[in-house]
């Protein structure tokens, strides 16, 4: 029942994300508030370099020279920590979209979704219109919870520097320690697996992680696009519903403005 949010989230910048070969890169300490602050301060080079590694066929492609484009006054540094965390965040999202997609498709909880007993949409509705069929109440309850998860990883930074300040696009801060009571399992790599990898398992899993964030957006946004224009992507012609709402308006079953 996310979807909605998701596909805002995405449609805000995947124009500009998928125009451009910026990455995002991340590790875990794994070690709660016990952290080394490292300054991470990226230039076009650097983005070349990546974007080798990316798509050695493509390479480097930014037709719309955004990385040169110095945002709100940024200097180089800056821009390309901003583009980096948006392609990761955004990445991130659009796989969650995807999958939770193909599941919301196919299957929903069998208990009740509101105290009053009420069931959570049907599976004989397509996920967006399973959106537009939850009460208001629940919107607000998943768009709010996920501007929390947006406001902490912006003003808490486990001691480490702001990606936009030479910090690492896409860590995101670790709960233990920066909220004022007990939390079992932190958002990112909640069970201590990724500390346990190398160094060179860590790089492997980035360039893994952005092409599969690529990747999703692009499914994404064609099963969105087959149906709300059918026959637009070919091959999704019959397998996803037609729908008529509007996916750019999350409270249109709501209320208009």
């Amino acid at each position: 029942q996310i979807m909605r949010y998701c596909i805002i989230c995405k449609m805000k910048s995947f124009t500009l994300l998928s125009l451009t070969s910026t990455a995002a890169a991340f590790t875990s300490n794994g070690s709660g508030r016990q952290t080394t602050r490292t300054s991470l301060s990226e230039t076009k080079a650097d983005l070349q370099e990546l974007a080798n590694k990316l798509n050695p066929s493509v390479k480097y492609w930014d037709p719309l020279g955004v990385a040169d484009a110095r945002y709100w006054g940024l200097d180089e540094t800056a821009t390309i920590g901003w583009l980096r965390q948006s392609e990761v965040k955004h990445g991130r999202v659009a796989m969650a979209a995807f999958v939770g997609y193909c599941v919301q498709s196919n299957f929903v909880f069998p208990w009740a979704l509101t105290t009053s007993g009420m069931p959570h949409p049907s599976t004989e509705l397509s996920p967006p219109e399973q959106w537009d069929a939850l009460p208001f109440v629940s919107k607000l309850q998943i768009i709010l919870f996920v501007g929390f998860l947006e406001w902490y990883s912006e003003l808490n930074d486990n001691g480490e520097p702001h990606y936009m300040k030479g910090g690492k696009p896409g860590k995101y801060p670790d709960f233990k320690g920066g909220i004022p009571h007990p939390v079992p399992l932190n958002l990112y790599d909640p069970f201590g697996f990724s500390k346990k990898r190398s160094e060179e398992a860590k790089a492997r899993g980035l360039i893994s992680e952005i092409n599969n964030g690529r990747l999703a957006m692009l499914g994404i946004f064609g099963f969105l696009s087959e149906q709300t224009i059918p026959g637009s992507v070919p091959t999704l012609t019959g397998v996803v519903k037609p729908y008529a709402g509007e996916v750019m308006a999350p409270f249109s079953a709501d209320f208009t403005l």
